[in-house]
């Protein structure tokens, strides 16, 4: 099966090497897994592997939850994240074994452990913390911890199920819902995706100012990708590590996942969106946690950090004209690709001249007549231009444009002016213009858009 045969190309050439080995009581009949990178987490994971233990016995059957207990080196870690770890080993190779849990800490975490052994759950685990096992000082964290993890699953998949088997990804510290497998498995089963991402929506904190903080970011992720939706974009989805699923055979035609430090689910994503559209699994729900943290340079935990410190200055979007301007380039692009390198430059140059200079600084003159002469026809040109023009150059793109001739804006009127823009209206956001609102309110309009807008 050539599916098979990718595969183990693969698992041959580029999977990490098997010096961490992968523990599970059984792999036999593996259609499904699920890879959870942990690191210091043993007050978090075991409440998201209760949740996944809540799902139907049928899904836990055929599914294998990879835990990758992952930190570096002692004088990268922290001895509070090595010694966290090896807690967290302790508890999983017990679960394995099914020999008693024992837990010095608080009765939740009891619950929860009894809960999970009580359950039909089928638990792996790697041990990439422990002395020689670690993650090299050289790779990134989380990436890299991802990568042991859903190569490992590979291995496992063997090729059963759809595309060979399916891989998700949550986070340790990430809730789902009782239909999450089921509602993977079935949106693989029925489309030809090689990745989907499922909804999501950041669990809700008490405290006002992480309410503020988690809404203000949820806010922003979402409405970028309502504009790259609204300009046309085949990168109009979220890249939230919890989200991802993808097949087995995509996942080797990728050559699997990086080892980046952060944004590795951008960049992962990004590489899978050029195999064919990346789906949406809309009849399940994950909710990634809200917490601050400092462990990496971007992302919901940093700008958490960011918020509590700068405040008010994070409430501003991308203009809503510069989703215009990639609107207008895109859809001259979809209709007639096929023109000369000068043709697409004074084209692009009368959308708008920023355009026309970053498309110089991205040098498309030397690229794009390579592309053109190695395409047999137009529908071919046009699927290489999107492989080209990816998630990151778009991404670029608006930056460049926000440093140039449309700076952010407050975030509610930037929000305003998307929706007209989409011809979009929610009366309760329309009624805002500048400002910034209460976290109750705030919360409102983010739930607004969770409901109307579930894909972004």
């Amino acid at each position: 099966m050539n599916c098979t045969r990718n595969i183990d190309k693969y698992l041959k050439k580029y999977a990490v090497s098997p010096m961490r080995p992968l523990l599970a009581a059984s792999i036999a009949g593996v259609e499904q897994a699920i890879v959870i990178p942990s690191l210091a987490e043993s007050s978090s994971l075991f409440r998201t592997l209760s949740c996944i233990a809540a799902n139907p016995s049928g899904e836990l059957r055929r599914t294998l939850v990879v835990c990758v207990v992952n930190n570096h080196r002692p004088t990268i870690a922290s001895k509070e994240e090595i010694r966290d770890n090896q807690v967290t080993l302790n508890i999983l190779k017990e679960l394995l074994f099914g020999r008693k849990s024992y837990t010095d800490g608080p009765d939740v975490l009891e619950v929860d452990i009894q809960r999970i052994a009580g359950s039909g759950l089928r638990l792996g685990c790697i041990d990439a913390s422990s002395a020689d096992v670690e993650i090299p000082g050289r790779d990134g964290g989380v990436g890299t911890a991802r990568k042991i993890g859903m190569d490992a699953a590979l291995t496992v998949l063997n090729g059963q199920g759809p595309g060979g088997g399916v891989i998700s990804c949550l986070d340790a510290d990430t809730l789902v819902m009782e239909n999450y497998i089921a509602a993977v498995q079935t949106h693989f089963s029925r489309s030809a995706d090689p990745a989907a991402v499922t909804g999501y929506a950041h669990l809700k904190p008490a405290d006002p100012r992480l309410l503020a903080a988690i809404c203000c970011y949820e806010i922003f992720l979402r409405a970028y990708v309502m504009g790259l939706s609204f300009a046309g974009s085949p990168y109009a989805f979220h890249a939230i590590g919890s989200t991802m699923s993808c097949t087995a055979q995509a996942y080797a035609a990728v050559r699997g996942m990086n080892r980046r430090t952060a944004a590795e689910d951008f960049h992962f994503l990004d590489k899978l969106a050029k195999l064919r559209k990346v789906g949406h699994i809309g009849t399940t729900t994950v909710f990634p946690s809200s917490r601050p943290s400092d462990r990496v340079p971007f992302g919901t935990g940093q700008r958490m950090l960011r918020f509590l410190t700068g405040g008010t200055e994070d409430y501003r979007l991308y203009d809503p004209r510069i989703f215009g301007i990639l609107r207008e380039w895109l859809s001259g692009m979809e209709a007639d690709p096929d023109r000369g390198t000068e043709a697409i430059l004074k084209a692009a140059r009368k959308i708008h001249p920023d355009l026309r200079t970053y498309l110089d600084l991205s040098r498309f003159k030397m690229n794009w007549p390579v592309l053109r002469r190695n395409c047999p026809d137009a529908e071919h040109l046009r699927r290489q231009f999107h492989v080209w023009f990816d998630g990151l150059k778009t991404l670029r793109l608006v930056h460049h444009f926000s440093r140039s001739a449309f700076p952010p804006v407050p975030m509610f009127e930037g929000l305003n002016g998307l929706f007209e823009r989409m011809g979009q209206a929610i009366p309760s956001i329309k009624e805002i213009h500048a400002g910034i609102l209460q976290p109750d309110m705030q919360f409102r309009i983010l739930e607004e858009l969770r409901s109307h807008f579930p894909e972004s």
